[in-house]
């Protein structure tokens, strides 16, 4: 069974009616990789805890823990999260995980960190560890959102970090950040799998198309994107890293893949209504499928 630690919340932002970041303090014990997650949670009623994962957007040497969050009005926990302030208690689970770590990365000379929405979070950890720059010599930040509102915590976050002495210096020469949105005029424009098979993504980025021999690739978003990223990447050659300790040419956070699995038949909060019916399946479950069948080697 996991152990939480009791940490106070430091700082909220809200970024729009439907985004906000939030710091709390980290407990003196926890350690993780950067691109890793944690369970997030508050007391209930009783002895009953409402918890929830969350990547951590924070790098591992830092001292305190940052986290991205979607509002979700229903939701068993973000219904209450969103309205947290300074001072509050909040729950972190002591063992990170998660798949979307560099070590299960083949050697390379490009990493595309490829997200949407609330999906960044873990490679703004990533864009933080210089053992990124040093493992790759360029590094191409994906970002995609519905709209611009979206894309300000990581633009806030992205400036910050090239302000900072050494690390900023890395950033500035390596990191190439792309935000994209798909219902507002901006200046980039599009989905992300849309503009990787149009080309128009490299043709932007002034950068040849994907290379298997060269390029290593994260992802990270909703469980539709994954699966028509992970088709995209098989159709080229690539390989996925089948599971934590074992390397490929890309990784996908697989634990958000996975969640439908333990989800019961019919229940909606698993975004999946005909989870256990195969005859009447939703497109929730053959995403799910189409990411689990990402091509291992």
């Amino acid at each position: 069974m996991a152990t939480y630690s009791t940490e106070r919340v430091l700082r909220v932002q809200h970024w729009s009616d439907s985004l906000f970041s939030f710091s709390t303090t980290r407990s003196p014990g926890l350690r993780f990789e950067n691109g890793q997650f944690v369970m997030l949670g508050i007391q209930g009623d009783g002895a009953s805890r409402i918890t929830r994962a969350y990547s951590i957007a924070s790098a591992n040497y830092e001292e305190e823990l940052e986290f991205y969050s979607i509002k979700v009005p229903h939701g068993p926990l973000t219904s209450r999260l969103q309205f947290i302030e300074p001072g509050a208690a909040l729950l972190v689970s002591s063992k990170p995980t998660g798949t979307l770590v560099l070590r299960d990365l083949k050697p390379g000379k490009r990493l595309f960190l490829l997200a949407t929405g609330t999906g960044v979070a873990p490679f703004l950890a990533i864009a933080k560890d210089p053992e990124t720059y040093e493992r790759f010599e360029e590094v191409y930040l994906i970002r995609g959102a519905r709209t611009i509102d979206g894309l300000a915590y990581a633009d806030s976050v992205l400036q910050r970090l090239r302000d900072k002495p050494y690390i900023g210096e890395f950033v500035s020469s390596q990191l190439r950040d792309y935000p994209t949105v798909t219902r507002q005029a901006f200046r980039n424009r599009g989905r992300i799998t849309t503009l990787i098979e149009s080309g128009a993504l490299f043709e932007n980025l002034s950068t040849q198309p994907l290379d298997r021999e060269r390029d290593r690739l994260m992802v990270c978003g909703n469980m539709r994107m994954i699966a028509d990223l992970s088709r995209i990447l098989d159709s080229k050659g690539f390989c996925v890293s089948p599971r934590v300790g074992v390397t490929g040419d890309y990784v996908i956070e697989r634990a958000f893949v996975e969640t439908y699995d333990v989800a019961p038949a019919g229940d909606p909060a698993a975004g999946d209504p005909a989870a256990g019916d195969p005859a009447a399946r939703g497109p929730a479950a053959d995403d799910r499928d189409r990411a689990r069948r990402a091509v291992q080697c």
